[in-house]
């Protein structure tokens, strides 16, 4: 039986000539496939020696560097499980994080880390994992507020990847331009992937920065962004058809793109932008065609693999899908598990969609009414939790209200009495900033339906324009 690791996967397709670059760092210095894969090794050794065994949980809450990229790939290589954590995140969320992984060792400064490994000798073998076995654990929270971590195999990451670089065209003369955060799956795992098994290299930029991703693009071939990137990008006058020339490939993800930002996008550069749709729980689902139209406010079709349907057979509704890159379930939680699931296998996916006869996908909204603002999931129950526990707070609900920037910026209308600098002040205490409401509202009463629910589509509709408004 041959091994699943998805390392294994990975390692077999690095070019032959280690002396290739894997990773361009800003400044001219580059790390070369054999650098990466012996660094790996060394991070895999020290691992072993601070007791970090097969299945055992590894969490990392660090900044981006090639350390962290070695980090995760050392962990795949000795059977562990990666657990990764949004920097953002505040040290009462990752405390709960901690307490349901129980990881053995908790990551916090991935470049001390590599120079602790410095003086061992690389590990070489890379365990024997078998298709289910788990490489990552990836929380998303939930409509209750609590996280539940989605259990990611090592087939389940290596059937996605294998589908992207065929689906996308990946090659080894390929430059990716990676300016994605490394704490969820569209830069851990999208991203790195499709460069890692096409042995093309990484453009490696710590974050988006527009002078930075300016400076990048003669050098790249590719480009994976978030909406607000795009958006920054054709904010700036500098960001011209002759600067995006060099890129054959634009692709879009983690959130919504705006027909009108692709529109703009393709009358400045006359390229239009590749979407597609994934979430934690299945990494990517479907895209838009390499070669093909690509059509504003669709998310394209299945990947191969991927069999995709609306509930009940309706012409709208929640898409349900089923696939080799759908998680088995989530860490512990049996009874969240079970509700994810169709009688028949089907994920729910909670997004709500239709498809056109010949199965490309068009997503209407969320029926979970999940934000994402900034290419980050924000869920309104875990935020409406914290702020409902502030004085002066009779009740509140928190919405997502279009912002030209993030795409959606988080807004919450609060029952009540209070000064709305104070709110967001202790608000930011207990939650990430991403999460953190950017406005708050007053309000007498929250509108309600006849059963009590609190009708939050008139809440978007009656504050819609709040951050278009302002100067």
């Amino acid at each position: 039986m041959s091994n699943a690791s998805l390392y294994a996967l990975l390692q077999s397709r690095f070019p032959a000539d280690r002396a290739k670059s894997a990773l361009i760092l800003e400044g001219g210095a580059e790390i070369s496939y054999g650098a990466l894969e012996a660094g790996v090794g060394r991070m895999a050794a020290l691992l072993a020696a601070r007791g970090v065994g097969v299945g055992d949980r590894v969490a990392m809450q660090t900044p981006k560097s090639p350390a962290a990229l070695m980090l995760y790939l050392a962990s795949l290589q000795i059977g562990a499980v990666l657990l990764p954590l949004n920097t953002a995140y505040t040290r009462a969320e990752v405390d709960y994080f901690l307490a349901d992984a129980e990881p053995v060792l908790f990551v916090t400064d991935a470049d001390a880390l590599a120079r602790d490994a410095e003086p061992l000798a690389p590990v070489a073998a890379i365990h024997e994992a078998a298709p289910d076995d788990l490489a990552a654990l990836v929380y998303t929270s939930g409509t209750t507020g609590r996280a539940k971590g989605a259990m990611l195999s090592h087939a389940n990451l290596s059937s996605n990847a294998l589908a992207l670089v065929e689906a996308w065209g990946f090659s080894s003369r390929d430059v990716l331009l990676h300016a994605l955060p490394i704490f969820h799956v569209h830069g851990l795992f999208v991203a790195v992937h499709c460069a890692l098994l096409s042995g093309g290299a990484m453009l490696w930029l710590d974050r988006f920065d527009e002078d930075r991703v300016l400076a990048a693009l003669p050098r790249a071939s590719v480009m994976m962004g978030v909406p607000t990137f795009y958006a920054r990008l054709l904010a700036d006058p500098r960001f011209t058809a002759q600067a995006a020339a060099p890129l054959r490939l634009f692709i879009s993800g983690s959130a919504p793109l705006l027909e009108s930002q692709f529109d703009a996008f393709e009358a400045r550069t006359g390229k239009r932008i590749l979407e597609r749709y994934g979430m934690s729980e299945a990494q990517m689902i479907t895209t838009n065609p390499l070669d093909g139209e690509r059509l504003a406010g669709s998310v394209g079709y299945p990947l191969p693999g991927v069999t995709l349907r609306i509930a009940g057979g309706e012409e709208t509704g929640v898409v349900e899908i089923s696939g080799p890159s759908v998680a088995s379930g989530y860490w512990r939680n049996p009874e969240k598990t079970k509700t994810a699931f169709t009688a028949d296998g089907f994920f729910i996916t909670g997004d709500i969609g239709r498809t056109d006869p010949d199965g490309r996908l068009w997503l209407s909204g969320r029926a979970n009414d999940l934000i994402i603002s900034g290419g980050l999931n924000v869920y309104p129950k875990e935020i409406e939790l914290v702020l409902d526990e502030l004085p002066g707070v009779v009740e509140s609900a928190v919405i997502g209200l279009p912002h030209a920037d993030f795409g959606e910026a988080v807004c919450a209308v609060i029952a009540g009495e209070g000064d709305e600098a104070a709110v967001i002040a202790a608000a930011r205490e207990k939650l990430a900033a991403f999460k953190t409401p950017k406005r708050v509202i007053f309000v007498a009463e929250l509108p309600k339906n006849a059963m009590g629910k609190v009708e939050k589509a008139a809440l978007r509709r009656a504050h819609a324009d709040l951050f278009s408004s302002r100067a």
